[in-house]
């Protein structure tokens, strides 16, 4: 049996983080695959040490509709099999939202999924309730299903990222406050109820049952993050197949740099 450590960070702008003294988490941590999103980098923009740390592999996804703008990055202790960069269907590439790494004993998936967008206003500038970008953010999600259903027929899954949803009221501090707020909104939540229910197990929760006070994000603009009043939506999920290999799912919550912390799985395979 051999353990594998997995993280998953949003770092909110790799250029940005990697100038802070919180980057020395990078150099400290004995995981074997660290799942970066939101790099907001072209590799030729980063310098050597960045690119390619002394130990590791990595691959990376970059935005080449919008310079600065999302992108993910995977890096990597050993090869894997195969490496894709987006998914399949071309009306969702070009942002740099996914990784897809193939290894012996699973596929591995680090996105960081598209959030809602600003909410829209009428002709007298009152909220509509529409999200100029739900839609896109909606029809992702389904891609992306169909694309990991396809893999889960040669070995399971493992899928890692920013989804941008709380999926229950325990995952933000003030859920009724945001039930008309995209990343709570009832679609995206009922899109996880049915990734659960196809066999996909949010972790975090597996280990933890409904612990609350838990969360990934906190916005910089209210100082959130010293009153904990956050959101969980940095995940790893795991496809049923693993359900009996996993060991431990954690949050970093006392690792700054970024407005999200870095969250952790520990399989045994």
């Amino acid at each position: 049996m051999r353990r594998i450590k997995f993280i998953s960070w949003n770092v909110n702008g790799l250029r940005a983080i990697s100038a802070k003294p919180d980057w020395c988490w990078f150099s400290e941590t004995d995981a074997q695959l660290v799942a970066l999103q939101e790099t907001k980098a072209n590799p030729n923009q980063l310098a050597d040490d960045l690119i390619r740390p002394a130990g590791w592999e990595s691959y990376w996804a970059s935005s080449y509709v919008k310079k600065g703008y999302s992108g993910v990055a995977v890096f990597s202790r050993n090869l894997p099999l195969d490496v894709q960069v987006e998914l399949p269907d071309e009306a969702y590439q070009g942002e740099g939202r996914l990784l897809h790494l193939e290894f012996p004993d699973f596929h591995f998936f680090n996105g960081y999924f598209p959030n809602g967008g600003a909410e829209e206003l009428d002709e007298e500038g009152r909220p509509t309730g529409s999200f100029r970008r739900l839609s896109y953010k909606m029809a992702f999600f389904e891609t992306f299903l169909k694309h990991l259903e396809e893999c889960r027929q040669t070995k399971p899954i493992v899928v890692c990222g920013d989804f941008n949803i709380a999926h229950e009221p325990v995952d933000l501090a003030r859920p009724r406050q945001n039930i008309k707020n995209t990343g709570f909104l009832p679609q995206e939540r009922a899109f996880l109820d049915r990734f659960i229910a196809l066999g996909y197990l949010d972790t975090f929760r597996h280990v933890h049952g409904d612990a609350g006070g838990h969360y990934s994000w906190w916005s910089y603009k209210t100082k959130a993050r010293e009153k904990n009043i956050g959101w969980r939506i940095d995940y790893f999920f795991v496809s049923d197949e693993l359900k009996q290999n996993i060991r431990d799912a954690w949050i970093e919550s006392d690792v700054y740099g970024s407005d999200h912390c870095p969250v952790g799985l520990l399989l045994e395979l």
